[in-house]
């Protein structure tokens, strides 16, 4: 192989165009293909800003010539040469209209068959995608959807510097704390039988930041959750975190508003119109089933719990019989593209989510078409129709259950409806701030309250007094953004009160030894002065999805890891060696 010698880059390849003929230009990069004509050798070459044609002619350089007749696909080279313009231009690259006729070629690397095509629209599995990601990294949308996020991390970085925040890094190494997630631990060697563990968040840090008078802090991070991944998590992830001290969350938000309009319009070019909407989050439940709608289409659930209160049909009125609801959505003007076996279809789809069953009332030309029409009452049947607005062409899907199973059911439904149906608007970017959460949530496997968000929420001020009285109650001053769908960001004000804080984690069902025990602590340094303070924490991963149009969050990690929280490239996890382990004091129980 040869070096470059001499040769030094001039240009990249994409951005060469016709008021460049006539230069002497050296490119360098990977050849995507080559065509021997006999008297001459074409060549596209390939670096991270595009393609150029490059022209091997005997007549200009036989050495090069005859290097260039023995190039493959994924060679590195070297070529120096002069731009100058194609007789056959090209209209679909952007450097069509001109090509390079080489004067010198150096081969500085030779390259093997890929065990992976390196374009896109490939259909490769993305196993073999992960496992040679090196050379997935090689395809134009690859590197595309990469350099989107690092355009919306240098917009972060920029704003937020122009607005008074400081970067400050926060340990990587930290206590292991209840709640949320299982931490990743990490044993000490030189702290006998004690461990960190890799943080979940920064959260309690950039509090005690905020208490050491940092005022306006930022920091782009990685965090981990050792969790059951579902489709879209990762084990590790990389969090834009935010904390502001003498602000409530009109504040906040006002500040994240237009720090999403920026990311946008210098992203994307999409103008976002502020300030962005709210609801809160008994509304999100009641209208879409779920915290984070996505508001692009309808089919918003409807309650038809009085209709059928009394009814004769015993899977509607039991329900609400025993405190639960009967709600429905309309796939408008989309009814006839369900045959009776797309409903079953649909029906089997429900009770992946959890429901028992799911009613439907078809409107056609001919009149209704619905199984449980028998089973209801003239004025029921009317009563749904109704008060589903239905009419000719129209699908009426009904679900009647608790209420926390019937939001889940036809949330997800009207979701996966849409998408079947291809209604969705990929143009749009409607975005949501979701608001008065629920302080807690009551975990039946525990049998206790867990913190909807976190502990270190602060509740609606006029909601403190039923903290110990009536917790489902309460509501926390936390906001989360949505947009199409995917939560964004999440945030909320802080308790800065030791008492409150107490207070709170007694609600937890910690005794106060407990909690001074894990997080003495936070409440040691709200002994000397705290100032109301909160913040926001941007999932990076998941907004540079949003940004670059994927539904795939592996397409904007460089190196992810699988659903089973594996690397297919490098292996890890992998066992350690036993001295290792002696070293650490550990011994491996085989299960």
């Amino acid at each position: 192989m040869e070096t470059m010698g001499k040769l030094r880059r001039t240009d990249m390849c994409g951005n060469l165009r016709i008021e460049d003929e006539g230069r002497e230009v050296t490119l360098m990069g990977w050849v995507q293909k080559r065509r021997n004509l006999g008297s001459l050798v074409f060549a596209d070459l390939r670096d991270t800003s595009g393609l150029a044609q490059i022209v091997f002619d005997e007549e200009v350089s036989k050495e090069a010539f005859e290097k260039a007749e023995k190039l493959r696909s994924e060679y590195v080279i070297a070529v120096r040469g002069t731009v100058k313009e194609r007789q056959s231009k090209n209209a679909e690259m952007a450097t069509g209209d001109v090509e390079i006729f080489a004067e010198e070629l150096k081969i500085l690397s030779e390259a093997e068959t890929p065990p992976i095509y390196i374009k896109d629209n490939d259909d490769v599995a993305e196993n073999m995608r992960l496992k040679y990601r090196y050379l997935d990294l090689r395809k134009p949308s690859m590197q595309e959807k990469l350099k989107k996020r690092h355009q919306a991390t240098k917009v972060v970085r920029n704003f937020l510097d122009s607005n008074g925040f400081i970067d400050v890094e926060t340990p990587m190494l930290t206590k292991p704390t209840p709640e949320g997630a299982r931490d990743y631990l990490v044993p000490s060697r030189v702290n006998d039988g004690k461990f960190y563990a890799l943080p979940q968040s920064p959260q309690i840090l950039k509090q005690l930041l905020m208490v050491g008078g940092m005022d306006r802090y930022y920091q782009i991070t990685k965090c981990f959750r050792d969790e059951d991944l579902r489709a879209n998590r990762q084990p590790e992830f990389t969090q834009i975190d935010i904390e502001m001290s003498f602000v409530d969350m009109e504040d906040i938000l006002d500040i994240n508003e237009k720090l999403v309009q920026k990311i946008f319009s210098e992203v994307k070019g999409v103008e976002i119109e502020l300030p962005i909407p709210r609801m809160s989050y008994s509304e999100v439940m009641e209208r879409f089933g779920t915290d984070k709608p996505d508001l692009r289409f309808g089919f918003e659930l409807n309650d038809l719990s009085e209709i059928v209160a009394k009814s004769e049909f015993k899977a509607f009125s039991g329900a609400v019989a025993d405190g639960g609801c009967v709600k429905a959505i309309n796939i408008k003007g989309h009814g006839e593209s369900f045959s009776r076996k797309g409903v079953s279809k649909l029906e089997d789809l429900a009770k992946t989510f959890g429901a028992k069953g799911l009613a439907w009332i078809k409107i056609s030309d001919e009149g209704i078409n619905s199984p449980i029409a028998k089973f209801l009452s003239d004025e029921e049947l009317d009563g749904i129709v109704k008060a589903m607005d239905g009419s000719e062409g129209d699908l009426i899907l009904i679900v009647a259950d608790k209420s926390s199973v019937v939001s889940t059911v036809l949330g997800n439904l009207r979701v996966d409806i849409a998408e079947k149906l291809e209604i969705i608007d990929k143009s749009k970017y409607n975005m949501l701030w979701v608001v008065d959460f629920p302080l807690f949530e009551y975990d039946e496997e525990e049998n206790r309250y867990m913190a909807k968000h976190h502990p270190f929420t602060h509740p609606v001020d006029e909601d403190i007094e039923l903290l110990e009285t009536e917790p489902e109650k309460v509501r926390a001053k936390a906001y989360d953004l949505v947009i199409n769908g995917d939560e964004i960001g999440g945030g909320s004000i802080r308790i800065s009160n030791q008492g409150l804080q107490e207070k709170m984690f007694g609600a937890l069902g910690f005794t106060m030894e407990a909690a001074w025990e894990k997080f003495g602590f936070l409440l040691e340094a709200f002994k000397y002065g705290v100032p109301p303070h909160g913040g926001i924490a941007y999932g990076l991963d998941r907004l540079s999805m949003v940004l670059a149009d994927t539904d795939n969050m592996r397409d904007v990690i460089a190196f992810p890891k699988t659903q089973s929280a594996t690397c297919l490239l490098t292996n890890a996890p992998t066992e350690v060696d036993v001295n290792q382990l002696e070293e650490l004091s550990i011994e491996i129980s085989k299960k």
